[in-house]
Protein backbone atom coordinates (compact mmCIF):
# COMPACT_ATOMS: atom_id res chain seq x y z
CA UNK A 1 0.00 0.00 0.00
CA UNK A 2 1.17 3.33 -0.29
CA UNK A 3 0.96 6.74 1.52
CA UNK A 4 -2.99 7.36 0.82
CA UNK A 5 -3.47 3.97 2.09
CA UNK A 6 -4.64 2.86 -1.15
CA UNK A 7 -4.10 -0.39 -2.93
CA UNK A 8 -0.59 -0.81 -5.25
CA UNK A 9 -1.76 -1.51 -8.85
CA UNK A 10 0.18 -4.39 -10.83
CA UNK A 11 0.75 -3.65 -14.49
CA UNK A 12 2.60 -5.86 -16.84
CA UNK A 13 4.63 -4.82 -19.68
CA UNK A 14 3.50 -5.57 -22.86
CA UNK A 15 0.05 -6.93 -22.03
CA UNK A 16 -2.73 -4.48 -22.22
CA UNK A 17 -6.31 -4.99 -22.89
CA UNK A 18 -7.45 -5.37 -26.39
CA UNK A 19 -11.01 -4.83 -27.11
CA UNK A 20 -11.80 -6.71 -30.33
CA UNK A 21 -13.81 -5.44 -33.53
CA UNK A 22 -16.23 -8.15 -33.64
CA UNK A 23 -19.99 -7.25 -33.42
CA UNK A 24 -22.23 -8.50 -30.68
CA UNK A 25 -25.24 -10.01 -32.43
CA UNK A 26 -25.03 -13.18 -33.07
CA UNK A 27 -25.08 -15.08 -36.39
CA UNK A 28 -28.56 -16.68 -37.65
CA UNK A 29 -28.72 -20.33 -36.27
CA UNK A 30 -28.66 -22.68 -39.59
CA UNK A 31 -31.82 -24.38 -38.35
CA UNK A 32 -33.40 -21.07 -39.07
CA UNK A 33 -31.84 -20.21 -42.43
CA UNK A 34 -32.94 -23.66 -43.18
CA UNK A 35 -36.26 -23.16 -42.76
CA UNK A 36 -36.33 -20.08 -44.61
CA UNK A 37 -34.68 -21.25 -47.74
CA UNK A 38 -36.66 -23.96 -47.64
CA UNK A 39 -39.75 -22.50 -46.90
CA UNK A 40 -40.51 -22.10 -50.63
CA UNK A 41 -40.89 -18.13 -49.90
CA UNK A 42 -43.36 -17.95 -47.13
CA UNK A 43 -40.81 -17.68 -44.48
CA UNK A 44 -39.34 -14.26 -45.13
CA UNK A 45 -37.36 -13.86 -41.95
CA UNK A 46 -35.44 -14.88 -38.96
CA UNK A 47 -38.60 -13.85 -36.63
CA UNK A 48 -40.89 -15.69 -38.58
CA UNK A 49 -38.34 -18.91 -38.97
CA UNK A 50 -38.27 -19.04 -35.20
CA UNK A 51 -41.82 -18.96 -34.83
CA UNK A 52 -42.87 -22.04 -36.81
CA UNK A 53 -39.86 -23.60 -35.28
CA UNK A 54 -41.54 -23.11 -32.08
CA UNK A 55 -44.97 -24.16 -33.47
CA UNK A 56 -43.10 -27.45 -34.81
CA UNK A 57 -42.03 -28.13 -31.31
CA UNK A 58 -44.92 -27.42 -29.54
CA UNK A 59 -46.90 -29.86 -31.83
CA UNK A 60 -44.19 -32.60 -31.79
CA UNK A 61 -44.71 -32.33 -27.94
CA UNK A 62 -48.45 -32.69 -27.92
CA UNK A 63 -48.40 -35.46 -30.65
CA UNK A 64 -46.05 -37.33 -28.06
CA UNK A 65 -47.81 -36.84 -25.26
CA UNK A 66 -50.84 -38.11 -27.26
CA UNK A 67 -49.42 -41.29 -28.40
CA UNK A 68 -47.56 -41.84 -24.90
CA UNK A 69 -50.87 -41.09 -22.82
CA UNK A 70 -53.82 -42.02 -24.85
CA UNK A 71 -52.07 -44.16 -28.23
CA UNK A 72 -51.89 -47.58 -26.15
CA UNK A 73 -54.30 -49.29 -27.97
CA UNK A 74 -56.20 -52.49 -26.16
CA UNK A 75 -54.75 -55.89 -24.94
CA UNK A 76 -55.25 -58.88 -26.96
CA UNK A 77 -56.97 -62.13 -24.76
CA UNK A 78 -54.50 -64.38 -24.91
CA UNK A 79 -56.35 -66.93 -26.96
CA UNK A 80 -56.42 -64.36 -29.42
CA UNK A 81 -52.44 -63.85 -29.38
CA UNK A 82 -51.94 -67.74 -29.49
CA UNK A 83 -54.25 -67.89 -32.75
CA UNK A 84 -52.19 -65.10 -34.36
CA UNK A 85 -48.63 -66.67 -33.45
CA UNK A 86 -48.50 -70.21 -34.23
CA UNK A 87 -46.04 -72.24 -32.94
Amino acid sequence: MDQNNEPGKIVFEGEEFQHSARSFQTATPKITEWVIKYSGGAIKDEKQANYVLIGFAAAAIIISLFLFFLGGGQDLPPERVMSEFPI
